[in-house]
């Protein structure tokens, strides 16, 4: 997160009635909801982690232990249980 000076983005009567309430600390304005994204959608990580656990369970299937998964994937065991046995 960058911190941006408020006397270059907001109009001086809105920092005015700002500071009437905080004056010379930091605050954080939060975006609207309707902005938010989901974990990972931005960065791609959300995308990678599911292509990871569509070739988890394609291994699975194909008969690959889970013991396997998990030596082969660095998770632990109750993780690829928790991913092979998901819908």
């Amino acid at each position: 997160m960058k911190y941006v000076k408020a006397t270059t983005v907001l109009p001086e009567n809105l920092i005015a009635e700002i500071q009437k309430y905080i004056q010379g600390e930091t605050i954080y304005i939060p975006k609207p909801k309707k902005t938010y994204q989901k974990w990972g959608a931005r960065s791609g990580g959300r995308k990678l982690i599911d292509d990871r656990n569509a070739s988890i369970k394609s291994a699975f299937k194909g008969g690959t232990t889970i013991d396997q998964l998990a030596e082969e994937y660095f998770l632990s065991i109750e993780t690829i249980k928790k991913i092979v046995y998901s819908k």
